[in-house]
């Protein structure tokens, strides 16, 4: 017998009011919720209120100079005709993404807003927070809006996971065929997230959407946060733009022609 399909139902929570440094998120976030949520609900709240609710403001007259100071290692950069360089790069959370999440918009003139220190554990406190307040069993999704190789556009992906299962692993199991599933493993928070932004939008004010439906997800508050999704650098097959990996390929090259050139002019001398 199939497996039933899962019903979805995914809604933005209104009334949450502009958030500025110190905001109890939890508070508010009960608040707006009311009695209206349930235990397996899945809340997905955007990046940006949780590093305004946690100061993450920097003065920074030259948002590239915040962008140089977030970054660990430059995957790509390409300048256009008009003079404007976009940095993709990995930041000190593992994330890469264009300019390290260093966000210039709707903050206070000469500043900018950084990522939360730590996401995971922004996510486990917020949905604590509303377990013990509330009484029911939620799960948090922390989301920031990535490109992706290969596709142009963007779309949310979760930064931060508290109580949240965020690998479906389905390894093991068969298709609808019968065939074994080797390797299939959805990233069910990526997911979720991306579902999540089709009701809150870039421009509606409407930071926080709840996801019903997939209480499967929703479990223990020590469970692997988001930072599990992120690929480790030696398992990285893309680990630099086509523009960088020759650059550095010929480097290498020379580098190894040079020692050999100095090798064989001593062998000569001798």
């Amino acid at each position: 017998m199939p497996h039933p399909r899962p019903v979805l139902s995914v809604w933005p929570l209104d009334g949450i009011p502009e958030i500025t440094s110190g905001t109890d998120l939890v508070d508010v976030i009960a608040n707006a919720a009311g009695d209206s949520l349930e235990s397996g609900d899945i809340l997905v709240v955007t990046s940006k209120i949780v590093s305004k609710a946690e100061d993450r403001f920097v003065v920074a007259d030259d948002r590239e100079e915040a962008i140089t100071s977030e970054t660990v290692r430059v995957v790509a950069s390409r300048t256009s005709p008009t003079g404007h360089t976009t940095r993709i790069v990995q930041n000190r959370l593992g994330i890469v993404s264009a300019a390290a999440g260093v966000d210039a918009s709707n903050t206070p003139e000469g500043t900018v807003l950084l990522l939360p220190v730590d996401p995971d554990a922004s996510a486990r406190a917020i949905a604590a927070g509303l377990r013990e307040r509330l009484g029911v069993e939620v799960g948090v999704i922390v989301s920031d809006t990535l490109g992706r190789a290969w596709r142009d556009g963007q779309t949310d992906h979760a930064i931060g996971a508290g109580g949240v299962r965020v690998f479906e692993d389905l390894r093991g199991g068969t298709d609808a065929e019968g065939r074994p599933l080797v390797v299939t493993m959805p990233c069910a928070a990526d997911e979720l997230a991306a579902a999540a932004d089709l009701v809150k939008g870039k421009a509606a004010r409407l930071p926080v959407a709840v996801v019903r439906g997939r209480g499967d997800l929703v479990g223990p508050l020590d469970l692997p946060g988001a930072r599990s999704i992120v690929r480790a650098l030696e398992n990285d097959m893309f680990r630099l733009g086509t523009d960088e990996a020759y650059a550095e390929g010929r480097a290498a090259g020379y580098d190894e022609g040079y020692a050999a050139g100095l090798a064989a002019a001593a062998d000569a001398g001798a």
